[in-house]
C-alpha cells in the first residue's frame, strides 16, 4: 500500500515526497468541493496543527495518544478531513475506510474527553478565522462526530 500514514507529510513539510504530492494534488482539481472552497490542504494542515498544539497542553488528554510524537496523529487527522471534505483520497488509500468508532474504541471517550476535544477544535477554528459559513459547516460536523464517538459513560 505504499508509505505508512505515519510517514506521510503534508505539502510544505520540506520533504521530497511533499513536492510529488503537491504535483499530484492541485487545489484546482477539487473545484466545487468544500475542500476547495475552504482553501484545501493548507487550511486542514493549519487547523490540525493548532488542534494538536492544544492537545499537547493537556497532560490528561495527551495521555490517550500512544505515540510520543503527535505529528503522525496530526497528519492522519489532516488527511482524513481532506478526504471527508472532498479532497485527495490519500487517507483511504493508506488506512482504508475511516471506521471512526472502531479506531476510537480503545480510548475512553466520555463526555469530559469529548468536550475537551471539542474545545481544542473550537480554539483551532477560532484561530483560523474562516468565513462564518465555513466555520459553521466544520463545527456542525465536529460536534456530531464527537458525540457519535462517545463510548464511555461518565462515572
Amino acid at each position: 500500500m505504499g508509505q505508512k500514514i505515519s510517514q506521510l507529510r503534508p505539502t510544505g513539510s520540506g520533504s521530497a515526497g511533499a513536492s510529488k504530492e503537491a504535483e499530484e494534488y492541485r487545489l484546482e482539481d477539487y473545484a466545487g468541493t468544500f475542500y476547495y472552497s475552504v482553501g484545501g490542504k493548507e487550511t486542514f494542515k493549519k487547523l490540525t496543527e493548532i488542534f494538536y498544539r492544544e492537545v499537547e497542553k493537556d497532560p490528561d488528554f495527551r495521555a490517550m495518544y500512544p505515540e510520543e510524537d503527535l505529528r503522525p496523529a496530526q497528519v492522519r487527522l489532516q488527511l482524513f478531513l481532506e478526504q471527508y471534505w472532498g479532497g485527495p483520497t490519500t487517507y483511504g488509500e493508506h488506512r482504508g475506510h475511516p471506521r471512526l468508532r472502531m479506531r476510537h474504541h480503545p480510548f475512553p471517550v466520555n463526555s469530559i474527553n469529548r468536550d475537551k476535544w471539542l474545545a481544542f477544535m473550537r480554539t483551532a477554528l477560532d484561530e483560523m478565522a474562516l468565513p462564518q459559513l465555513q466555520d459553521a459547516t466544520l463545527w456542525d460536523y465536529f460536534e456530531r462526530a464527537a458525540h457519535s464517538l462517545q463510548n464511555t459513560p461518565d462515572n
